[in-house]
């Protein structure tokens, strides 16, 4: 089996097409018309990225009352948003990054536009996101992340924890969310739109760790969990092509190995399967603190650095 070394950033992220056969292989028609659309591997990429940012924002600010887990320093998070950007009331609240062209966030985006957050139909008098029975439900107004207009149609996280989950800072067994979405992204200067579709299971690894979870009366801490994500997206790219890409415990540690994705993936499998063409297998190993993953296609491995 052959193995070849390739860098490639996170955007272009295996998911790829774009991972090509370029060794010393007898020519055929496959080799000299590689598969290389990475169209709907990028455009995936996109939607998990924006909504990743929102289910952040929508975990910090629930259980906190505000965002001060992301901050870089006293006024601002990493998204940029001041305390004056954020609006709560009850069972709801607002992040506000004002009109287009809106802000530039310290993580180097630039966003405009509203989120809302709504949790009144949460369940057994949930009113936290770590409680089991918490509802929260996210739409959009006007929403903008580097001139991509993102239309949250639906996005749902519901904490599906047993409701008996014992008290204390080690109840034995691991909080766990499940994650629906229904988005479509409009791309900037008559791109297209992307749609983008999501069910999935969210699991908080470490929830024995008293550092991380400190019981259900105090806040998660979430620069210090370890969250597994397992479950299916699908899609269609702004070329109207489908998409469909399969998590197999995604692993992220915030903690040990690093906060603000340092380390985005360092476990687990992804399978992504860009409309009619070969599905790509990615290994990104089994929990080292790295940036290596392997993509197969076609009985070839590919190992990348992301």
């Amino acid at each position: 089996m052959k193995t070849k070394q390739l860098i490639l950033t996170l955007s272009t992220l295996v998911l790829a097409g774009s991972l090509m056969l370029t060794g010393c292989r007898k020519k055929t028609k496959e080799t000299e018309n590689p598969d290389s659309d990475q169209t709907a591997a990028q455009e995936n990429q996109i939607a998990e990225s924006y909504m990743n940012d929102v289910a952040g924002i929508g975990s910090q600010g629930s259980e906190n009352g505000s965002l001060s887990t992301y901050r870089n320093d006293g006024s601002q998070d990493v998204f940029g948003i001041s305390s004056a950007s954020l609006t709560f009331g009850p069972n709801t609240f607002t992040v506000d990054f004002g009109a287009y062209p809106g802000v530039n966030c310290i993580d180097g985006r630039k966003r405009s536009g509203k989120l809302m957050f709504n949790s009144s139909a949460s369940t057994n008098s949930a009113t936290a996101y770590r409680n089991p029975g918490y509802n929260l439900s996210i739409t959009s107004a006007n929403y903008t992340v580097d001139d991509y207009t993102v239309n949250i149609i639906s996005k749902n996280i519901s904490n599906t924890t047993p409701t008996t989950i014992p008290t204390g800072t080690n109840p034995g067994m691991n909080l766990t969310w499940n994650v629906t979405a229904n988005v479509n992204i409009i791309k900037p200067s008559g791109g297209g739109t992307i749609t983008w579709n999501c069910n999935r299971t969210k699991t908080l690894l470490n929830t024995s760790d008293p550092m991380c979870y400190k019981g259900q009366a105090l806040p998660i801490d979430w620069s210090k969990a370890r969250i597994q994500i397992d479950g299916n997206a699908s899609g269609t790219t702004a070329g109207g092509e489908g998409y469909t890409a399969y998590m197999i415990g995604m692993t992220r540690d915030f903690g040990t190995c690093g906060a603000l994705l340092k380390y985005p993936w360092i476990k687990g499998n992804l399978n992504f399967t860009p409309g009619t063409k070969e599905t790509r297998y990615v290994n990104f190993g089994t929990g080292t603190c790295d940036r290596i993953a392997v993509v197969t296609i076609k009985g070839i491995d590919y190992t990348f650095n992301f």
